[in-house]
């Protein structure tokens, strides 16, 4: 199991995408092939799930394998000079009131917001594509 706070979350992050989606533990587990006891348990954080167990949820939770990999701790989030390189490339840039507050917060915290973003992101998604 991972150390940090974000993988002692994941069960929580999990259980709130399948119920905005909304789907139950019964549906979830036909849909990934994971029983759903064995879900139950990684939502109440008393199992964490493998990559193996990550990967099956992640298309019907609409999340990119990626993203779950670095919220349960697998994968660091992409770097920071990998970060700013592609926010030159795409004309945006961090907000430096932004940049400024991360910088003030242990690296936990700052993946942490990561990830509710990546969430976010996901779900902004998933309703454009529903209103088309």
């Amino acid at each position: 199991m991972t150390n940090n706070n974000n993988g002692q979350n994941l069960g929580r992050i999990l259980k709130q995408r399948r119920l905005m989606m909304p789907l139950t533990l019964r549906e979830l587990s036909v849909m990934s092939g994971i029983s759903s006891s064995h879900l139950g348990r990684i939502e109440r954080r008393e199992r964490f799930p493998s990559a193996s167990v990550l990967r099956k949820l992640a298309k019907p939770l609409g999340f990119e394998e990626s993203e779950l990999f670095s919220l349960a701790g697998y994968l660091s989030p992409p770097s920071a000079g990998i970060e700013e390189r592609a926010t030159a490339y795409s004309g945006k840039q961090l907000d430096p009131y932004v940049s400024q507050m991360l910088s003030q917060e242990p690296l936990e915290v700052q993946r942490a917001a990561i990830g509710i973003l990546s969430i976010l992101r996901s779900i902004a998604t998933a309703l454009a594509r529903e209103q088309k």
